[in-house]
């Protein structure tokens, strides 16, 4: 179980993020289309995987706007902004803001996602949502890398994230 915090106090998570090295679990989300995405999908390809518990807050609409950025210069590499939101909500997000270089996947349906990548917040005002962190996918599969955000309004480390492929 991860110890984060939100605003200083204290949350969990199911459990702790894929470890490096590991296969990555395969997903199938929704996209802003509606169709499903999986993992497998974008096989031969480094995966990005920034999770975040809603496009609708500020930091979380900061980390897409930062990874749409740097993921126009990316060789090879998909970054998957993904949040239990619905894709309504990541559509009109990505139409609003001008997002074109990210894919948006969302958890809505069963929350399945948060609970095999062992990132679901289990108690506090965001509970069921899936917690701020990066996961890196290598083009085999397997984790390269990964951050577990601890304070949740806090942005990830892009810098650290992008320096790993």
């Amino acid at each position: 179980m991860a110890n984060i915090t939100l605003k200083g106090n204290a949350i969990n998570t199911i459990g702790d993020l894929p470890k490096v090295g590991e296969k990555a679990p395969n997903f199938n989300l929704t996209t802003v289309d509606l169709s499903s995405k999986k993992l497998s999908d974008f096989s031969g390809k480094k995966v990005i995987l920034n999770i975040f518990p809603s496009i609708d807050t500020g930091t979380c609409a900061a980390s897409v706007r930062e990874f749409n950025k740097k993921a126009a210069n990316l060789e090879n590499t998909i970054v998957a902004c993904i949040s239990r939101d619905l894709p309504f909500a990541q559509a009109r997000f990505c139409g609003a803001e001008g997002i074109e270089n990210v894919i948006m996947l969302s958890d809505f349906a069963t929350g399945k996602f948060g609970k095999d990548y062992q990132l679901e917040i289990t108690n506090g005002p965001l509970a069921n949502l899936n917690s701020r962190a990066i996961v890196i996918v290598y083009e085999n599969g397997n984790v390269i890398y990964t951050e577990q955000v601890s304070e949740i309004v806090d942005e990830p480390n892009y810098e650290a994230a992008l320096k790993s492929i």
